[in-house]
């Protein structure tokens, strides 16, 4: 039997709020905590701690979810459609009561790696919608709703962790399943694998989301409170990764709460919290950007001038940096990264750049040292348009052109690859002999593309006043339907399916920003060692690490690692954790007991202290007292069946003379 419907009341939206705001004032003075500044269980002593869920059933959950799935819809729906009442109570509320377990962690991911598997039947027909669509959509609302409930279920810290462990605890899709049915699944690239002690390919949750492109359960509610504590480093777990070039596994962590106060100063694993990454890539990208310019200013194609050795070297640890990135989650992932169509641009400029430069200057060719300086010229629009994607990465505009490129880029080579046939046709007129003499020009394909191309983008017209020259007929009717089809449908066509995926990104813009933050997050936290080294740093460690790896003991490895990571990063160490002893969790506030009017020196020039409507911030900035509390309970008393029952306000006792509650806010309606 399904669940009955529960409806909120005033005092039950009220304490969600509050909860949202708990998650930052979830730790006190009085927590333990290990040397790592970790809070969890005892499995926080262990070196390597064992997978906590090494026991749940996932293989039997995914084939269990899959015949539910498809015994429950047989029709094409849409997720709108799956939010309505009607299919709410019939389809997805008995799915999510005779899914969801409390004490079973991985529902959630085994219901995305359902909708992985019901995406890639749908693609076979990807010409309509089918009911593999479908059952998709509804994977994702099942795994947003569940999720919603362990959340609602739970309170506190305890809220917290139980998410973290259903979004980013890895799973096998293949963990206990028979030993057949392992030897016969498991694939060639299985020995690619990375020893990690038991966490050998397995995945997370959050990934299948951001692979499956599940963006309305990343904007649920619960997955954004785990996406911020990840982001922000106030949960700490230790990711897994398909290849780490540097691999140092002698320490694994489980989920844990993180403590500024009872950590290290130089602790390491700070390096790879998203934020903190995010901001030393963008410090590490405008080094870039400058190392560049000089570069360009300077630059001599006759000789190899120190400005251009700093920079190359430094862009060659860029570049490896961006390899590793792409080893660790894969290029799925990384290609759902913001910027990451710039970032590959970018290589492929740098590398038409470097090989035939080093080239040139060994054969002693001074041209083509030249034309080398000038390709990489063109990186310039590609390095400044990365540092503004960088710096505003939930803008709108930037992350809707980052959607319709790929379509641009698609339509072009279409178009490209149509337009080629009329250039070989007005190709093979031209050495005809209909073509009139004194007109060599005609035979040269560049030329006729150029004609072509200024067609195209409705420039200049002196192909069409050429195309006599290719046949007296022929020519100027293959010329005029090139400019129908080119100028006019084409680009119509272009303009309307960029449009409409403007439009279906502007619809739902909310839930697109938090999709790319928690892409973003995901990317930003790395288990390879050589993400804790800066560039150039990391060619060192790349050449020196390496080597030793295969030479020290795990431990002696992980000892020297550490050491170095901590010597190269003391500065940026110290500051991070200076700074998120002061801010990464705050203090629950307090009436002062002097009174709200007592503020400290630097408030005189905040918001609140040094401004006409100064008042109006520093009326939020302490909790109301207890007894204010109660008062506003007391007179909410009655709103709380509003609110549950919309105008329908049952009859209560009322003294004469009295308006009640229903027909006052009648008459504010009328």
């Amino acid at each position: 039997m399904s669940r009955p419907e529960t409806r909120r009341t005033l005092s039950d939206a009220l304490r969600l709020a509050q909860s949202r705001e708990e998650q930052e004032t979830l730790l006190g003075d009085e927590e333990v905590a290990d040397e790592n500044g970790c809070i969890t269980d005892s499995l926080s002593q262990v070196i390597f701690a064992p997978d906590p869920h090494a026991k749940l059933p996932v293989y039997t959950n995914i084939h269990r979810i899959r015949r539910l799935i498809i015994a429950s819809i047989d029709d094409p729906y849409t997720l709108k459609q799956l939010k309505e009442p009607r299919l709410n109570v019939m389809i997805v509320r008995p799915l999510v009561d005779k899914l969801h377990n409390p004490n079973d962690v991985s529902i959630v991911y085994c219901l995305l790696v359902n909708r992985v598997q019901f995406l890639r039947e749908q693609s076979r027909h990807a010409h309509h919608q089918t009911v593999s669509g479908s059952r998709a959509a509804l994977c994702e609302l099942v795994a947003t709703k569940i999720l919603r409930r362990f959340d609602e279920e739970n309170e506190g810290r305890t809220a917290l962790l139980l998410l973290a462990n259903v979004l980013v605890a890895p799973f096998d899709p293949l963990q206990n399943a028979p030993d057949e049915v392992i030897e016969q699944s498991r694939h060639a690239i299985d020995w690619a694998l990375q020893k990690r002690g038991g966490y050998e390919g397995k995945l997370i949750a959050l990934e299948i989301a951001i692979i499956s492109e599940s963006k309305h359960f990343t904007s649920s509610i619960a997955c954004q409170k785990v996406v911020e504590a990840v982001y922000h480093g106030r949960i700490v777990y230790t990711p897994t990764s398909f290849i780490d070039i540097i691999p140092d596994h002698y320490k694994y962590k489980p989920i844990s709460l993180y403590d500024p106060r009872k950590a290290p100063l130089l602790n390491q694993y700070r390096l790879v919290v998203p934020r903190t990454r995010n901001i030393i890539e963008i410090c590490q990208f405008i080094m870039l950007i400058a190392l560049y310019v000089v570069t360009m200013t300077r630059r001599d194609h006759t000789r190899w001038s120190g400005y251009e050795v700093v920079f190359v070297v430094y862009a060659l640890g860029w570049l490896l940096d961006e390899f590793a990135s792409i080893l660790a989650h894969g290029i799925a992932v990384h290609t759902q990264n913001l910027w990451s169509f710039l970032d590959m641009t970018f290589v492929v400029i740098f590398m038409a750049y470097i090989v035939p430069r080093i080239h040139g200057y060994m054969i002693g060719d001074l041209e083509m040292c030249r034309q080398a300086v000038d390709i990489l010229a063109t990186a310039a629009p590609i390095l400044l348009a990365r540092i503004a994607f960088n710096i505003m990465p939930d803008n709108m505009l930037f992350i809707a052109l980052r959607a319709m490129m790929g379509k641009f880029l698609l339509l072009t080579a279409i178009s490209v690859w149509l337009s080629t046939g009329f250039m070989l046709a007005l190709r093979w007129l031209s050495l005809g002999g209909s073509n009139p003499p004194g007109s060599p020009e005609h035979a040269e394909p560049i030329m006729i593309a150029k004609w072509m191309l200024w067609i195209w983008f409705g420039l200049d017209g002196t192909g069409i006043s050429k195309a006599p020259g290719f046949h007296m007929y022929l020519g100027p009717a293959l010329m005029v339907v090139f400019a129908f089809l080119g100028n006019t449908l084409f680009l119509t066509v272009l303009v309307a399916i960029l449009s409409e995926t403007f439009n279906k990104l502007a619809e739902d813009a909310s839930s697109e920003i938090q999709f790319r933050r928690a892409v973003m997050t995901f990317e930003g936290v790395k288990s390879d060692a050589i993400f804790a080294y800066r560039p150039p740093f990391n060619i060192l460690a790349l050449g020196v690490l390496v080597p030793l790896r295969f030479v020290l003991s795990p431990r002696w490895f992980h000892k020297i690692n550490v050491g170095i990571v901590k010597i190269l990063n003391a500065p940026i160490l110290v500051v991070v954790s200076f700074y998120e002893r002061q801010y990464l969790w705050k203090t629950p506030k307090k009436v002062h007991p002097d009174g709200p009017s007592k503020r400290s020196w630097m408030s005189f020039w905040s918001f609140s202290g040094f401004s006409v409507h100064g008042d109006i911030q520093a009326c939020f900035e302490v909790d109301p007292p207890q007894e204010v509390i109660d008062e506003i309970e007391m007179i909410d008393e009655l709103n709380d069946d509003i609110f549950k029952n919309g105008l329908q306000v049952p009859q209560r006792d009322v003294s004469p003379g009295t308006p009640d509650l229903r027909s006052r806010r009648m008459s504010s309606i009328v």
